[in-house]
């Protein structure tokens, strides 16, 4: 045991969802663009991402960042997002977990980070009262109003966006978006990825559409809308989901429902909050997400030898 690998790490929660950051005993994924790093830890180093984000270390709902140096010139640091299925584009709330364990080490006072991903650059700024602002990569509405036959559901609409991941936004579901209905709602959402892959939407919208995301009312008058979001693994955010808040700013903007700089305060199944907003910089069009995290534990992970599942449980 004195021998066996060790993992430190910090996690955190933004708004319910889980994030674990990994401060040391990562793999060295060498040089190079994010993109083709991020490639680089699925195919040389997946049994690391599964041990560090599967069970039995961790659940299936934890996300994973994986702290690099960055690529793109000007950038303070890189990081790859991992769940325990594969590698993420972009995680808004995985973003906001980053920030306030950098904090919580001492290593960002409030003022902003530029941060190197997968599918761009993005910015970070942590504020004083403790929330930050992550300003993310463009977001856009690629197909609207897509119809799509589910079993057990019925006929559905939905748009098809990018918000630094691949997202289908339903409306049109017929479901109440509330705690009690989760077992309706994880049926559904599934039924809807698997019509997805059915047809083959990916292919026509050009992007992997990974995220399934059914928006309705607010349960607080105070909010603008609510989602529940199915992510890659079969797992549902428990924020707002970042990207996912995202690529819903960019139907409401397209669609004429949002003004530039006009506030969206979008709710999660659990209540939580993300305020969104869509803002120029240097005259690029760009969702704003501002939130909190919040630390919950310091932890080594121990990759015993003799441990048969020290690699994570396998699907």
């Amino acid at each position: 045991m004195a021998t066996a690998p060790r993992i430190r790490v910090i996690d955190s929660h933004t708004g319910g969802e889980p994030t674990r950051v990994v401060i040391e005993g990562a793999p060295d994924l060498g040089l190079g663009p994010l993109s083709v790093r991020r490639e680089r830890l699925l195919a040389e180093h997946d049994a690391w991402r599964r041990a560090v984000a599967c069970e039995p270390r961790a659940s299936e709902v934890l996300v994973g960042a994986l702290l690099v140096e960055p690529f793109e010139p000007g950038c303070d640091l890189g990081v790859i997002f991992f769940n325990n299925v594969g590698a993420l584009g972009m995680c808004g709330h995985g973003t906001l977990g980053l920030v306030e364990t950098l904090r919580h080490l001492g290593r960002l006072q409030p003022g902003t980070l530029r941060i190197d991903t997968p599918v761009g650059v993005v910015e970070a700024e942590l504020r004083e009262d403790g929330d930050a602002v992550v300003t993310n990569v463009p977001s856009r509405r690629i197909l609207r109003h897509v119809p799509l036959d589910v079993p057990g559901l019925g006929r559905v609409h939905g748009d098809v966006a990018w918000g630094g991941n691949g997202f289908f936004l339903v409306e049109d579901h017929g479901l109440e978006l509330r705690p009690s209905n989760l077992p309706a709602l994880l049926t559904a959402a599934v039924a809807i990825r698997e019509a997805l892959n059915r047809d083959g939407l990916s292919a026509t919208a050009g992007i992997a559409i990974d995220h399934v995301e059914l928006t309705g009312p607010p349960m607080d008058p105070a909010n603008d809308g609510r989602n529940f979001v199915l992510c890659p693994g079969l797992e549902w955010d428990r924020s707002p989901c970042g990207t996912g808040t995202s690529a819903k700013l960019a139907c409401l903007l397209d669609e004429g429902k949002l003004a530039e700089g006009q506030v969206w305060r979008q709710e999660s199944l659990v209540g939580s909050v993300f305020q969104g907003w869509m803002a120029r910089r240097d005259g690029i069009l760009l969702p704003h997400i501002q939130g909190r995290a919040h630390i919950t534990a310091e932890a080594t992970l121990i990759l015993d030898p003799t441990d048969p599942f020290r690699f994570g449980i396998p699907r």
